[in-house]
């Protein structure tokens, strides 16, 4: 199928698709009703106005409260000065401002040429994604804690290195699994960079500490540790390693160190030959697919980490390998086995978004640099023709250009997912606040 090239048949297929789309979601009832946004709002709101503890604090008729580090709390607090309905909508921008970032990263120098058109088909394709449609509906704060750790791997890939890490830093005092990323720097040897992320993560929390003394001692010494805060590990919706073990039967803590020590040697392997070749969107997508592969929980929503994988693989020339993985996280197949995920089926669709997580680590492309860089950097020698034998080697000085000496510096260029959707049935489930 052609793409039409008149700008009424482009609208036309861009009216045809949002309305496929909104039936779409329509359809698949996967609706969270903001229920995250509920648990930060009810939590701050009865810590600064009605004198009770952060963590102490449940949804109202649910077990589920308030999970994250202090710090999180603390950049929450202008929610107390707000009601639900505001803070509805302050959430829709601020997710919508990051995902325009976000796609600003990872689209690369090549974005301007798509114009609405692109935007367009760009929001119709992320519209499927059951994790962006879950960040969304919960409320959750998964899409602006992507675009501060993307912002670091712009900054990299750019050159821009003097603040490369503070994206990263203030993600890890936010939310814990973002810390992954400061090994990562480690791994590049970006100690720069890994050092300034380690600075401010820790500045952020000892704020957070002097804010509020006795929810930060309550939850380094007690929630941390405590994972039945956050749900079931055998939940369907856990698509983390973990989440594999636990619906397997199997509760040795032994098993699952050891898998993800496996899955840590691969990424530290991967990652570092990425680095190493400056190709830093595919060592930043490695390191988000890990960081969900090894958390014990690693709930449906946290897998927009994975986003930066499928530009990763367009940019590499396999958009029908990034379209079919793309689907599969599309349908809520999983949830097919939400009740049940016993048996082989169980084992393999139940677990359908943790094989694509794992597979995008395995053999995600890395090391490759986009070809209008290479284009725009390549010095007349590189196509000079090689000489014949016999033929004396050329003397003269060869013309200076005006590329930097240390080669191309790769950017974070990649294209919106390709478009796949299938439609598949799912169980209603309880959400959970994470």
């Amino acid at each position: 199928m052609r793409a039409p090239r008149t700008a009424r048949g482009r609208l036309a297929l861009v009216v045809v698709l949002a309305a496929a789309v909104t039936a779409f979601t329509a359809t698949v009832p996967l609706l969270r009703d903001w229920f995250d946004l509920r648990v930060y709002h009810g939590a701050v709101d009865a810590w600064v106005h009605h004198g009770g503890r952060l963590y102490d604090y449940r949804v109202p008729g649910t077990p589920y409260g308030f999970t994250y580090p202090p710090f999180a709390a603390v950049t929450m607090l202008p929610m107390a000065l707000l009601g639900l309905g505001a803070a509805v909508a302050l959430c829709l921008l601020l997710d919508l401002t990051a995902l325009a970032w976000v796609l600003r990263v990872l689209a690369g120098p090549s974005w301007r040429r798509h114009g609405w058109y692109g935007v367009a088909l760009a929001a119709c394709v992320l519209a499927l994604f059951e994790p962006l449609r879950d960040t969304v509906s919960f409320g959750q704060v998964n899409v602006l804690l992507l675009a501060l750790v993307l912002t670091d791997a712009w900054l990299l890939a750019t050159g821009r290195t003097r603040w490369a890490g503070v994206g990263t830093g203030l993600a890890a005092a936010v939310k814990l699994t973002p810390a992954l990323f400061i090994g990562l720097l480690l791994l590049a040897r970006r100690p720069r960079a890994a050092g300034l992320a380690t600075a401010v993560a820790v500045a952020a929390t000892a704020f957070a500490a002097l804010v509020a003394p006795d929810a930060s001692r309550f939850y380094w010494t007690e929630a941390m540790w405590d994972t039945g805060r956050v749900g079931r590990l055998d939940y369907v919706s856990n698509q983390s390693l973990q989440g594999v073990l636990a619906r397997l039967g199997v509760g040795d803590h032994t098993v699952w160190a050891v898998c993800a020590l496996a899955v840590l040697a691969v990424w530290a392997r991967r990652a570092r030959r990425a680095a190493a070749a400056g190709d830093w969107p595919a060592a930043f997508a490695l390191t988000g697919l890990t960081a969900c592969l090894v958390s014990p929980v690693t709930w449906v929503h946290h897998l927009v980490w994975a986003l930066p994988a499928f530009a990763v693989l367009l940019r590499a020339g396999h958009p029908r390998v990034a379209g079919a993985l793309y689907a599969v996280m599309c349908t809520s197949v999983v949830w097919l086995w939400c009740d049940d995920a016993s048996g082989a089926d169980g084992f393999l669709g139940a677990n359908a978004y943790t094989w694509v997580t794992l597979g995008l680590l395995l053999f995600l492309p890395v090391g490759q640099v986009h070809p209008e860089r290479r284009s725009r950097h390549r010095s007349p020698s590189d196509t000079a023709a090689a000489p014949t034998a016999g033929t004396p080697p050329a003397t003269s000085r060869a013309p200076r250009t005006t590329s930097p000496a240390t080669g191309p510096a790769p950017t974070a260029t990649g294209r919106s997912p390709a478009t796949a959707a299938t439609s598949a049935t799912s169980g209603s489930s309880p959400p959970r606040a994470t």
